[in-house]
């Protein structure tokens, strides 16, 4: 029989879990609310990954390989940060054992990457392993995009992290929505064709985001736009923020080089609309199949 291995996918808000045999297919999956911040404390991981084992009827001996937040130094166990000038088929190598004894042996965390540019600094944890994903699906060069709560915008060459960006896109659009000016605005649907592509259209002019933001607020009030559109022109804003700002650096990649994304149906296909308002081409992986895909090359290279 196949080795198998539980890669779990453990986020700030959400935990993922998937059975991958060594060709990468699931074999079983689950997904829940626990994760770091419901765990609530370093202390209570092992019993919330007990429960997971349970909820997934699997056996305790079932190796595991988790990725995320459950590695920060507010996770389980902090991992050191690896620079991102160590190849991503390199991970396997750098797996942090855990070290609470119920588990030792046979849980493993993946390290996250640092990448410096003089004084600026940027790190990533559990986008490296949907990269490792990519690179085995054969995506060693180009530009990934990974959007999400905390956008990621990566090049690649040969397979090696070159440079990448992080926008704070999902974070800012869920506290707009939230409290603000813009919050008694923003019940609208955020696919709204029109309001989006105005709000790439003001993104696309490099215009002060703050400004742009507030002059959302001002169209309403003056009846200047229909408020339904208000969360689909702010979604244009911020989204269209990271293609204005990545458009500087695109070059570097090569002119037909386009984007890859990794997201969910909906958030990629606001994406790629996206990245052809600006001209670029854009293919989307699907996260799941990038994933287990990537928890195969830790159990072909164990």
């Amino acid at each position: 029989m196949d080795k198998t291995i539980l890669g779990v996918d453990w986020g700030t808000s959400n935990r993922r879990a998937y059975l991958i045999d060594q060709q990468g297919n699931c074999l079983a999956e689950h997904e829940d609310g626990q994760g770091m911040l419901a765990v609530g404390g370093r202390e209570r991981f092992s019993a919330s990954l007990d429960g997971l084992l349970d909820a997934m009827h699997l056996d305790n001996d079932v190796p595991v390989i988790m990725s995320g937040m459950v590695g920060s130094a507010s996770g389980w166990q902090e991992v050191n940060y690896l620079d991102a000038s160590v190849p991503l088929t390199e991970l396997p190598r750098h797996l942090a054992p855990v070290t609470d004894p119920a588990w030792a042996g046979r849980c493993h965390i993946v390290p996250g990457y640092c990448y410096r540019n003089g004084a600026a600094v940027d790190v990533m944890r559990g986008e490296e392993t949907q990269l490792l994903g990519a690179v085995a699906l054969g995506k060693r060069d180009g530009w990934l995009v990974l959007p999400g709560t905390h956008s990621k915008w990566v090049l690649l060459r040969d397979g090696v992290i070159q440079s990448f960006a992080t926008y704070m896109t999902g974070e800012l659009f869920a506290m707009l929505s939230a409290g603000g000016t813009l919050s008694s605005m923003m019940a609208g649907d955020t696919t709204d064709a029109e309001g989006f592509a105005s709000g790439l259209n003001q993104a696309a002019r490099n215009e002060p985001l703050s400004n742009t933001l507030f002059r959302v607020r001002a169209g309403v009030v003056s009846r200047t736009w229909p408020q339904q559109q208000a969360a689909a022109v702010v979604s244009g804003l911020l989204i269209g923020a990271e293609f204005a700002a990545a458009a500087r650096e695109l070059p570097d990649a090569g002119a037909d080089a386009g984007i890859t994304v990794i997201g969910s149906p909906a958030l990629a296909a606001r994406y790629a609309a996206a990245a052809a308002h600006f001209g670029l081409r854009c293919e989307v992986l699907d996260p799941h199949h990038v994933y287990c895909t990537a928890i195969s090359q830790f159990i072909k290279q164990g």
